[in-house]
């Protein structure tokens, strides 16, 4: 199913989405790649502030490559996903609602989703250059140093992504390896049935 949502994220729209369900972002959303993640990561440990309010937000996991002329930013894909779990609960606890990256999540990660009431959102991984023209508006906000990894302020405008793990921690993945399955049991039952 198609759903049009805003970002920052209202409870009242995420528990709305489904695994499987195409949704298509406007608004603004942040990105931070590993040695951001694993910064915020300190300075939650520290008792500091956070470079920009997770409250209600989406982090994207990219890493653009750098913007030409007349580009807003370069190629916008999805990073493995993965690399932020051991971050990522502590952030969904902060009130982080929505991450936009590609893969599996580990099991805490998905527990903590479930206990917080957030969503898992893949892009498609290879369509970078696509990606990137959803992409209205981009700045740097936060460790600059790290360059393309510095997390960056985005104003997107209908981003598509895929729910893969929702609110309720139903898993896309699963679901999909599930009815292959079934269909692998149905077909190799036809064929014990023709002999």
């Amino acid at each position: 199913m198609e759903k049009y949502i805003n970002a920052p994220l209202k409870e009242e729209e995420i528990i709305n989405l489904n695994a499987g369900d195409y949704v298509y972002i406007t608004g603004t959303i942040y990105t931070a790649r590993d040695a951001a993640h694993k910064r915020m990561f300190e300075a939650v440990l520290r008792g500091e502030e956070l470079p920009f309010s997770v409250k209600d937000n989406i982090i994207y996991y990219l890493g653009p490559t750098p913007e030409k002329d007349g580009q807003v930013i370069g190629s916008a894909g999805p990073t493995t996903s993965s690399r932020m779990d051991k971050y990522t609960p502590l952030l969904l606890d902060k009130g982080l609602k929505g991450m936009i990256g590609k893969g599996k999540r580990n099991s805490e990660v998905i527990d903590s989703i479930i206990k917080n009431k957030g969503v898992y959102f893949a892009a498609v991984g290879g369509a970078g250059a696509l990606l990137s023209k959803k992409i209205k508006n981009s700045k740097v906000i936060a460790y600059a140093d790290l360059g393309t990894e510095a997390i960056r302020e985005l104003y997107v405008e209908n981003f598509p992504a895929i729910v893969v793990i929702d609110s309720f921690g139903k898993n896309l993945y699963e679901i999909a390896v599930n009815e292959y399955l079934k269909t692998q049991d149905n077909e190799n039952q036809e064929s014990a049935d023709k002999f």
